[in-house]
């Protein structure tokens, strides 16, 4: 029951939402649209009255199916992701044209003839056109949208998923079925007025060509930066909810093989019995082993087993995994297996030079999974950079830690599992490696300039994806960040336009004593600091993080950095 009404909730929120702007005009009118007769001389027919049904069931038809497998069945075809996207956007301007020219239609119509009432455009029902309208229509990711299009790029689609995904289209189609029933009831009223059935034609054919023009040249995300995400408010508050959280799973999707994970609770002080470890599968690749061979838990059985969920570029691994090389170090010959699975959090991270560059930087040497499907990583359900699950000799897992710190715990929980295995083992001294793991509310959180986890954005209007051109604001509160100059947005990173006339930069006002950019590209960065100083940093080869904010630099204040063309800017991490 959670589930649908978690779903229904998010669906409705999405529908009031911003997002849904640019379509409902579309929605709107042609609802009320009318159709054109057969014949040389066209003639003009009324819609039915179950068109606006038909087009928002043929809408959310295509939108959940595309949500929910598009990504995966084009991983397996091998076909770019925006690929239905632009046929819907071809198939909408088609339609906007036949609605236009009546003679056009009926050419288009000519192969479909011997098919009784099977229209290429808007005619009959309208459900094709809603089929179209479904592979454009993309709205904000509220929290349910995420859970669904992970459960769908990691292919673990169960039966829940399937009713997450139908009770938030619903939730949508509420709202849109509003518009199009007064679309309709508009179109309706005037029907006496014969000469305006053509107007409405039109008025009709006009909205969906404007709108896959639109959608070619990325209006709709520039008309959404202008208005206020009035519904984020809500978002948040059910993200933030148990029930919301039960049902989400959004550390992955619960299973016969994961379920019994939930009795270890995070970070706990003492051992549990958490269930037999799920296998490692989904893995694209092995570092660190003979031949690049996979590891097989079954095959560890009798040792001590830590997992480590990390990626390479996360400044919160980066702390961490000093820790993880020393008990490998210290522990090794007393039964303890680490694994590494790295999980990428940026889509730089699934390149396995990048992978092995960035674990030869820290002295890795125990196997390193590439997890770049996050197959694993759901299996375990998995939330944070860095996690760590310590699993016994038996197979079972004991303990789970999320996030930085509690490494004395650790520690001590692998030495008890340790002689729990083998009551004879002789056990080295504990290590000594230092704990930098910032304290709770002393620095920036973590800040991510791609329009999908951006949470602190300090400029005027809407953060979301495309080109745009942006402004500091005259106040800037602490903990944001704001940009300048033409800056292309996408889902992960932020990178400057090519045609820019003005440097494009990021103001950042930040409190730590140490500030790490995330990059890709090639080029030279120019770092203002809070006193005037001013230094360059040298960006190129592998994507990794560099820092800004060097020792004895001000450990709070505001911070920019002009960036060149060339370089994608992911985050910046404080510590």
């Amino acid at each position: 029951m959670d589930t649908v009404l978690i779903g229904l909730l998010g669906g409705l929120i999405t529908g009031i939402s911003p997002c849904i702007l640019p379509v409902l005009p579309v929605i709107f009118l042609t609802a009320g649209a009318t159709q054109a007769g057969p014949g040389k001389a066209p003639v003009v027919i009324p819609a039915k009255r179950s068109r606006p049904f038909w087009i928002i069931g043929g809408l959310v038809l295509s939108f959940s199916v595309v949500t929910l497998i598009g990504s995966l069945l084009l991983g397996l075809l091998h076909i770019p992701p925006t690929a239905i996207r632009w046929v819907g956007v071809a198939v909408l301007l088609v339609i906007g044209v036949g609605m236009l020219f009546p003679g056009f239609e009926q050419l288009l119509e000519k192969p479909f003839q011997r098919l009784p009432r099977r229209k290429v455009g808007d005619g009959g029902n309208g459900f094709g056109m809603g089929l179209a309208l479904g592979t454009v229509f993309v709205p904000c990711a509220g929290p349910v949208l995420a859970a669904i299009i992970v459960a769908g790029a990691t292919g673990s689609i169960g039966p829940d998923t399937v009713l997450l995904t139908v009770s938030f289209a619903i939730g949508v189609a509420v709202p849109l079925l509003v518009f199009a029933l007064a679309g309709s009831s508009v179109a309706q009223r005037i029907r006496g007025f014969r000469r305006r059935e053509r107007g409405i034609r039109i008025a009709g054919g006009i909205a969906l060509i404007a709108l896959a023009a639109g959608l070619a040249f990325d209006v709709p995300q520039a008309l959404q930066r202008l208005v206020p995400d009035y519904t984020a408010g809500l978002q948040q508050q059910l993200a933030g909810s148990d029930a919301a959280e039960r049902t989400l799973s959004l550390g992955g999707l619960v299973t016969d093989e994961n379920r019994e994970l939930d009795n270890c609770a995070a970070n706990a002080e003492e051992l549990r019995s958490c269930g037999t470890a799920p296998a490692l599968s989904g893995i694209e690749a092995w570092l660190n082993t003979e031949g690049g061979a996979p590891v097989d838990l079954d095959d560890l059985r009798g040792n001590v087993v830590l997992v480590d969920f990390w990626a390479y570029s996360c400044i919160n691994c980066q702390r961490s995994i000093p820790h993880v090389v020393a008990w490998d170090r210290a522990y090794r010959d007393a039964g303890l297996r680490v694994i590494g699975v790295h999980s990428p959090e940026y889509a730089f991270e699934k390149d396995a030079s990048n992978v092995e560059a960035g674990a030869n930087k820290f002295e890795i040497e125990y196997p390193v999974a590439l997890d770049n499907s996050l197959a694993t990583w759901t299996k375990y359900r998995n939330r944070y950079w860095p996690a760590h699950y310590l699993i016994d000799a038996t197979g079972t897992v004991r303990h789970i830690s999320f996030g930085e710190g509690n490494y004395e715990t650790t520690e001590r929980l692998i030495r008890e599992l340790l002689v729990e295995a083998d009551s004879d083992v002789d056990l080295p001294a504990t290590t000594n490696t230092s704990d930098v793991t910032p304290e709770n509310g002393s620095t920036t959180p973590e800040t991510f300039l791609g329009s999908a986890k951006d949470h602190n954005y300090a400029g005027a209007g809407r953060y979301g994806p495309g080109e745009g051109t942006f402004d500091f604001p005259a106040k800037q509160g602490p903990d944001t960040f704001a940009l300048a100059g033409a800056w292309d947005v996408q889902t992960q990173y932020a990178t400057p336009l090519s045609n820019a006339g003005e440097p494009a930069a990021v103001r950042l006002n930040y409190r730590g004593s140490e500030v790490r950019v995330v990059v890709a590209g090639d080029g030279e960065l120019t770092v203002t600091l809070p006193g005037g100083g001013v230094r360059t940093v040298a960006v190129g080869g592998t994507p990794q993080s560099y820092r800004l904010v060097e020792p004895g630099d001000a450990s709070e204040g505001a911070l920019e950095l002009q960036v060149p063309t060339g370089i994608e800017v992911y985050s910046f991490t404080f510590g």
